[in-house]
């Protein structure tokens, strides 16, 4: 089983839309029993909120629906449960440091540097276009999932 976090800044917006989108993108293919997904943040903003109303409507506008997540803050043993710490921008990197030091297994990396298009992901908090976000994310989650199941048809 092959364990993924995702994080960013308050774990309402991006991180969680990139579990579900992950989750969604596996049940597809039939892969979900080969990958646990979670989402965190680097933040205690947030902690025991659920997704952001505009991030749960774009989820859904695409089927998917997220029920029941809450915010958690990531802790220093998510670096040894999960095999990737996926972050969404380079802000959540520098703030994922406290937790996970200098990196010693390389299991952290930005979302986008999975894709050819590298970069961070639109932060919708400031933005206000999560259908951006939606794409920036799908692009990344698509591109990391070929990484990880290269055999899985996208």
């Amino acid at each position: 089983m092959i364990n993924l976090l995702f994080i960013c800044h308050g774990n309402i917006c991006r991180s969680p839309m990139a579990e579900f989108i992950m989750k969604d993108l596996l049940q597809k293919a039939g892969m979900a029993d080969r990958v646990y997904v979670a989402s965190a943040a680097t933040s205690t903003e947030e902690i025991g909120n659920p997704v952001y109303p505009p991030a749960r409507r774009e989820l859904a506008k695409h089927g998917i629906c997220c029920d029941g997540k809450t915010a958690r803050q990531m802790t220093r043993q998510d670096y040894d449960t999960f095999d990737y710490l996926i972050a969404m921008d380079r802000n959540n990197l520098r703030n994922m440091q406290r937790f996970v030091g200098n990196d010693p297994q390389g299991k952290v990396s930005l979302l986008l540097s999975h894709t050819s298009r590298p970069g961070d992901v639109a932060d919708p908090w400031y933005t206000g276009d999560f259908t951006a976000t939606w794409n920036d994310i799908l692009l990344g989650c698509q591109a990391l999932l070929r990484e990880l199941c290269p055999e899985v048809p996208l």
